[in-house]
């Protein structure tokens, strides 16, 4: 949530009326009822598993991502997974790649050049050096930043698993959300999308209706061609 509060109330334990806005669009988006006070749904909300990309204040479904269309590239190309220590991880999101190629007009390819790419993966702790630092297991269990970056971020000290397991994060699911991201796409606010921004653990998404309509209407149905994606060693 986003908001600047008023400094004459700054030090008072009242919601100011940017607060209450910025909760009750939270709630929205999250289909709460807006009361917009901190009530036990919205906190149970705010302390679920989640991406933490931060970009898009409010949620869209996909024919409202059209609006996203000045941060979104005609272009893309490489990204490459290297990581021989992950080979599940790399499988896992070798297979998310290739969802978003069955479902749309993109083709990705593997390349061994770390430098070259324009797409780099990895696991990380802490401050990573690209300005969202990790601090542990705070909810935030991956993130991704908007083209033309590039990077999409696993939060290393949380568990992931290539099959649901109790405690654990399906890294496919995780990578077919945070590659939505890397293609341009915001959360969504249909909870079924894998582009709803909340994960729990032990579960498996995959693309429904309104990601792909998301995407289709970014690009207008053109097809893009991104080459090569890296998986990086970094823990």
């Amino acid at each position: 949530m986003n908001y600047s509060p008023n400094q004459t109330r700054a030090n008072d334990d009242d919601f100011d009326d940017s607060l209450e806005a910025a909760v009750k669009t939270y709630q929205l988006n999250y289909h709460l009822k807006t009361t917009g006070t901190l009530d036990a749904q919205t906190v149970s909300q705010k302390m679920a598993p989640r991406c933490g990309f931060r970009h898009i204040i409010r949620a869209q479904t996909g024919c409202e991502r059209a609006k996203m269309r000045p941060v979104t590239p005609r272009t893309l190309s490489t990204l490459c997974l290297i990581s021989l220590s992950f080979p599940d991880a790399k499988s896992a999101v070798a297979r998310a790649f290739n969802t978003w190629t069955s479902q749309t007009q993109f083709r990705f390819f593997q390349s061994e050049d770390l430098a070259s790419a324009d797409l780099k993966i990895g696991f990380y702790r802490g401050d990573h050096g690209d300005g969202y630092p990790f601090f542990g297991q705070n909810g935030v269990m991956a993130h991704s930043l908007t083209p033309t970056d590039g990077r999409f971020h696993y939060n290393a000290d949380y568990s992931f698993s290539m099959n649901p397991v109790a405690g654990s994060f399906h890294l496919e699911t995780v990578a077919l959300h945070e590659i939505g991201h890397l293609l341009g796409l915001g959360h969504s606010s249909v909870e079924a999308a894998i582009m709803w921004s909340s994960i729990p653990v032990a579960t498996v998404k995959g693309l429904h209706a309104d990601d792909i309509q998301g995407i289709n209407t970014l690009y207008d149905l053109e097809p893009v061609r991104i080459s090569s994606f890296v998986f990086q060693r970094t823990v």
